[in-house]
């Protein structure tokens, strides 16, 4: 039981509770990766159990539930934790009932709202602070009016993500480290980035369902979130070649994941399950 460079990968044997990423680990856009349905009964067979955690905060959970349900995965609340639910989490310990200016798409104002943050979307500048998420409904007039409350106000600027750019069928999009980056050229602002690689939303996760660090593991595709929130959390991880990270950046970069996979399908035929 080897992974993709002759790496033993034994221990994963041990594990009990597997981490996800989602776009670009277990899906493209809607396209479900082969061998990914037989890899979530398995993890259940075996007393398992899976949790998706994505840095992409342009779903709400209760939208990724029926994207999720729809690609033939059993999953409910349970099975998620999200930046946006970790930042929800970190904003609301910080800032109470405080306003918040927030640029996103409607599912992640809905879902900020529904976690009982006190948010807007327009410019006001008795806001305490600025939250950008991933936002595939992004416009100039939403640009706009962020770099307009960065520039006028003195207000923290937290973002939910770092990841430059987000897989699709056809390659990829620009994600929320991208918009911020751009907002960074306008304002000279840098965000305070909430998800992954911060080990947040692994270490919540394990405390909810009672797992240790032995009985987790990370999967996911990109080095600089996926891979080093588990490193930062240190736990073991799996790296998986089907999404961003290239065999080149595995060589040029400075964090390494335990094990390194062509694809996530791969986990069915190393004798884990």
């Amino acid at each position: 039981m080897n992974d993709y460079f002759g790496k033993p990968a034994g221990t994963l044997n041990g594990k009990k509770l597997f981490l996800f990423d989602m776009d670009g680990t277990i899906y493209l856009d809607d396209k479900l990766f082969d061998g990914i349905l037989e890899v979530m009964q398995k993890i259940v067979d075996r007393g398992g159990r899976y949790v998706f955690i994505t840095n992409n905060s342009s779903k709400s959970v209760e939208d990724y539930i029926k994207k999720i349900n729809k690609l033939g995965i059993e999953a409910d609340e349970e099975n998620f934790f999200t930046s946006t639910q970790a930042s929800i989490m970190i904003l609301k310990e910080k800032f109470g009932d405080s306003l918040i200016y927030c640029q996103g798409t409607r599912s992640f104002i809905k879902e900020l709202k529904k976690g009982g943050l006190n948010v807007t979307e327009k410019y006001d500048n008795t806001a305490k602070a600025v939250l950008v998420g991933f936002d595939n409904e992004l416009t100039m007039e939403k640009l706009r009016t962020t770099c307009k409350m960065l520039t006028e106000n003195d207000v923290e600027y937290y973002a939910t993500n770092p990841d430059w750019v987000c897989p699709v069928d056809f390659g990829f999009v620009p994600d929320c480290g991208s918009m911020c980056f751009g907002i960074e050229k306008a304002t000279g602002k840098k965000p305070i980035f909430i998800g992954k690689p911060q080990p947040t939303m692994i270490n919540t996760v394990m405390k909810k369902f009672g797992f240790d660090k032995e009985e987790t593991v990370v999967i996911g595709d990109r080095l600089y979130t996926d891979i080093a929130s588990g490193v930062n959390a240190r736990v073991d991880t799996v790296l998986v070649l089907c999404g961003e990270s290239t065999l080149k950046d595995l060589e040029e970069s400075p964090v390494k994941p335990t094990f390194t996979f062509e694809e996530t399908k791969v986990l069915l035929h190393l004798g884990i399950f």
